[in-house]
């Protein structure tokens, strides 16, 4: 019973403004929507600057398993520990923390159609995070400059493509320099033609020194950027290997399945 109470406060006590090691640690992670389980006892260490592919069918929980990182869904049980921290039961001031060091970018990009691309990504610093006008604004134009959109700022996101609105998004995402970045599906939303623009600023993030962790149907990425491969069916990980040994042998029978069907598809059956 100590025990357990001590737990709980210590997770609510937990101090998330700056992460000693950005890593993200899974423990039994269970996530139930009613009777429908979506994962399975997850168990996922992602280490410090680690550039992790999540890869999966649709509906495999891959998006469930990033958004109970910063607590956009809530967990049924395990913990999810960051930095050696557990996650679980944590104030509002720790959850604000931790969503500060813990950037998401999302597949529809959410920006403010009222605002302009520099506006959307000052708007936090100014009301969240509390910093002054004029420092978020040169924040913002930094970072718009880091992600290729400077000659933008002014733009409104109506004016802007579904990439340039993704970079925008990213830069977003950047904005309170976060240690560990997730992506859902950043390029699912996008032409074909934009996604090489958004996958190129993510490549550019990659061994940074921030920790990535990306939900993707992008194999190429996986394949030439990710340090490590993950993939999940039926609320499983089935399979995490290096991305030459995930793509060139395959162990489990799913997985083999599910890249025949993905590089090969007019034959899906093909070895």
């Amino acid at each position: 019973m100590r025990s357990g109470l001590f737990s709980r406060s210590a997770a609510s006590a937990a101090d998330f403004s700056h992460l000693e090691q950005a890593s993200v640690t899974f423990s039994e992670v269970a996530k139930r929507y009613g009777d429908r389980p979506v994962l399975k006892g997850i168990n996922l260490s992602v280490t410090p600057g680690e550039v992790v592919a999540i890869l999966g069918p649709s509906g495999s929980g891959k998006s469930t398993l990033i958004r109970l990182i910063n607590q956009l869904e809530t967990l049924t049980s395990g913990d999810i520990l960051i930095d050696g921290k557990s996650t679980r039961q944590l104030s509002r001031q720790a959850l604000r923390q931790l969503r500060s060091r813990v950037g998401f970018v999302f597949q529809q990009f959410n920006l403010y159609s009222h605002l302009t691309a520099r506006q959307n990504i000052a708007l936090a610093l100014k009301h969240v995070h509390g910093w002054r006008s004029a420092e978020a604004e040169t924040r913002a134009e930094a970072l718009l400059a880091q992600v290729g959109m400077a000659e933008k700022a002014d733009h409104y996101p109506e004016a802007l493509s579904g990439g340039q609105q993704q970079r925008v998004a990213i830069a977003r995402a950047l904005a309170s320099s976060p240690q560990i970045i997730l992506f859902d599906e950043p390029t699912s939303a996008l032409d074909p033609e934009m996604i090489g623009e958004v996958l190129m600023v993510m490549k550019a993030l990659a061994h940074s020194g921030i920790t990535m962790i990306v939900v993707t149907h992008e194999m190429q990425f996986a394949r030439e950027i990710a340090d490590r491969v993950v993939f999940i069916d039926g609320g499983h990980i089935l399979e995490e290997a290096p991305p030459e040994q995930f793509f060139q042998h395959p162990a489990h029978p799913r997985t083999r399945r599910f890249l025949q069907k993905v590089l090969n598809p007019l034959h899906p059956g093909a070895v």
